[in-house]
């Protein structure tokens, strides 16, 4: 199969055709988390903390598990996988086995139902999930959309722009 080409259920899938969403809970309540899913449609929350606690105990893995499913989630955690603080950066990890076959899995989800990265930092310029937004992105075509608040939903793509004339700026 060419690069750009998924297999889900035995059928061919263009990846361009996929969207990807990330989002953040940082400081928020259960509900307001809800609020930005359900808002965006989203069907399945993929966990990619490498750790999946949260001081926040309705944040903890255990407890999304429970609580996503009875609002109509699915929940699955990817922190093996697709998870950050890794030893040589997360940099090197996106070139690593493991690192593909979760990249896989995650297109595979995304391909048969709405898919949302979760982490904890709420801007993806501070979170590992900017590594994983690039390399689906340029490597694998799909578009991914950062949910920042009720009102606030950046593409990638711009939000890579934007870093890219921040840094250019600052060497000037």
């Amino acid at each position: 199969m060419e690069d750009g080409w998924i297999i889900v259920g035995g059928s061919a899938l263009k990846e361009a055709a996929l969207t990807i969403y990330t989002v953040g809970y940082g400081s928020r309540t259960q509900e307001e988390l809800l609020d930005l899913l359900k808002l965006h449609k989203v069907q399945v929350v993929v966990d990619v903390r490498r750790w999946p606690t949260s001081k926040l105990e309705h944040f903890r893995r255990e407890r999304l598990d429970r609580w996503l499913p009875a609002e109509g989630i699915d929940y699955i955690w990817m922190g093996e996988e697709l998870g950050g603080y890794r030893r040589g950066g997360y940099g090197a990890h996106v070139t690593s086995e493991g690192f593909r076959r979760g990249v896989q899995q995650l297109l595979s989800l995304a391909a048969a139902r709405r898919t949302c990265l979760l982490c904890l930092e709420i801007s993806p310029r501070s979170c590992h999930r900017r590594f994983i937004a690039t390399y689906l992105s340029r490597a694998r075509g799909v578009n991914v959309r950062h949910i920042l608040s009720r009102k606030r939903l950046v593409d990638h793509a711009s939000l890579s722009n934007i870093l890219k004339l921040r840094k250019r700026n600052e060497k000037a």
